[in-house]
């Protein structure tokens, strides 16, 4: 295992570390005489009140430097990567991978199958637990990394060998157990392929994984349930098809009545369904209430839900009367969330010298015909807004983009979509950008 130096993209503004002179560029070798593996190891060094630290400058120089300061003070510091010592790769062969449903010839970045547990407690991302040997479940339990997301998709050992084409993806219920055995907690993910892991299948999963929600640590702290997402650039020989509007019916009853028993015996739903199912159905969304804590909001459970109800109290504090001139605007969206929208829309558009036109779009790079925002391209840009009056320029969200750049799934840059569309692109983030955006 090779640790490479914690190098340094950012110093924040009067923070210990400005103050002591780091630059972008500087790394970090070592604190305290540890030489950290990720930035779990570096918070959890930097929580002394003495730290002695071995850096490394743009120029080569070693510098050593000792700092005093309060316990669990942040030194201030943004790095290029979470994990100093690389990704631990994903050793599955899913068919619904999305990175297997990716054109070739993108941005190597694109194809890397990362499986780590350590991005899965910093920033919430799924992995499957298959390919970690015994030091990794022994830091786990020592550093208290919890929660995990788990991408379970079934707990019956052979349907779940048959997803996630491993061996040894059939010990997922011994290891939820160890997680409870260790009052540690995981949110679990249930991807639906038709004909593999629906119908009984999935009720087993439900029922298994609700088993470990108990006390007041649940092993199991909640579960998502996915429909699965297919390209046209998938393997033909995958065996999977994809939901349609009937299964969606299907599996949203199935789920509901589950989930009635589930509230009247944990006075929770434990499990919930993704957006999707709903859009694909052409059913209401739950309302607000039935989401909880939005526990799987990054799953896309109650998203719609909570950026509407985000929007409506936004809106009250910072759309005006009017605005000083007048602008035309395009708000682009993937078509899963037209309805949905529509009401916010109108909001926008009784602002007097405001007009917002939102363009719901499905992906022909992909050839969805319901399409989820973030998977947008460049290249639907162009198929669909081509010729097109978009007005003083287009309302872009920013979940389209690789972050921190501005550069598209398909590897477009938004300059190039810019100049092909002859408008203005403005990356909006969130709804207060989107808002601020629209009436300056």
């Amino acid at each position: 295992m090779i640790i490479n130096p914690a190098k340094i993209t950012k110093v924040m503004p009067e923070s210990i570390a400005e103050e002591i002179g780091f630059e972008p560029g500087d790394a970090i070798v070592a604190i305290n005489g540890t030489q950290p593996r990720d930035l779990i190891d570096y918070q959890f060094l930097c929580a002394d009140e003495i730290l002695e630290l071995e850096v490394l400058d743009t120029l080569g120089k070693t510098h050593h430097l000792e700092i005093e300061k309060d316990y669990d003070d942040d030194l201030g510091l943004e790095f290029e990567t979470a994990l100093f010592d690389g990704l631990i790769q994903c050793n599955n062969h899913c068919p619904f991978c999305f990175i297997d449903q990716q054109p070739p010839g993108k941005r190597s970045s694109l194809y890397f199958k990362d499986d780590d547990y350590r991005l899965s407690f910093l920033y919430g991302s799924y992995l499957t637990l298959t390919n970690l040997p015994a030091k990794e479940w022994q830091r786990i339990e020592q550093m208290r990394l919890s929660p995990l997301y788990v991408s379970v998709h079934a707990t019956e050992p052979e349907v779940r060998i048959r997803l996630l084409k491993n061996q040894r993806a059939g010990q997922i219920l011994e290891q939820i157990k160890w997680f409870q055995d260790r009052r540690l907690q995981i949110h679990a993910q249930v991807v639906v392929c038709p004909g593999i892991n629906d119908g009984k299948h999935l009720e087993t999963t439900l029922r298994d994984l609700t088993y470990f929600h108990t006390g007041n640590i649940p092993a199991v702290a909640s579960i998502a349930v996915v429909p699965v997402g297919l390209t046209k650039f998938r393997p033909q020989e995958d065996e999977l098809v994809p939901v349609t509007r009937e299964k969606a019916k299907e599996v949203i009853s199935q789920v509901k009545l589950l989930c009635q028993e589930f509230q009247q015996k944990f006075n929770s739903h434990v499990a919930w369904l993704a957006d999707e199912w709903f859009l694909i159905a052409g059913e209401e969304l739950p309302s607000e209430t039935e989401y909880e804590e939005y526990p799987q909001i990054a799953n896309g459970v109650g998203s719609i839900r909570l950026f509407i109800q985000e929007f409506t109290h936004v809106a009250q504090e910072l759309l005006p009367a009017k605005i000083s001139s007048p602008k035309k605007l395009t708000w682009v969206v993937g078509n899963a969330v037209e309805i949905a929208f529509k009401p916010l829309v109108e909001q926008l558009n009784k602002v007097e010298g405001l007009e917002v036109n939102m363009r719901a779009l499905s992906s022909n790079y992909w050839g969805q015909s319901i399409s989820v925002t973030g998977l947008l391209t460049g290249h639907d840009l162009l198929f669909h807004l081509q010729g097109e009056n978009l007005g003083d320029g287009i309302l872009l969200p920013s979940v389209m983009l690789k972050h921190g750049e501005l550069i598209f799934l398909d590897d477009m840059g938004v300059t190039e979509v810019s100049e092909q569309l002859n408008t203005v692109i403005l990356p909006v983030a969130g709804v207060e950008d989107l808002i601020n955006t629209c009436c300056q």
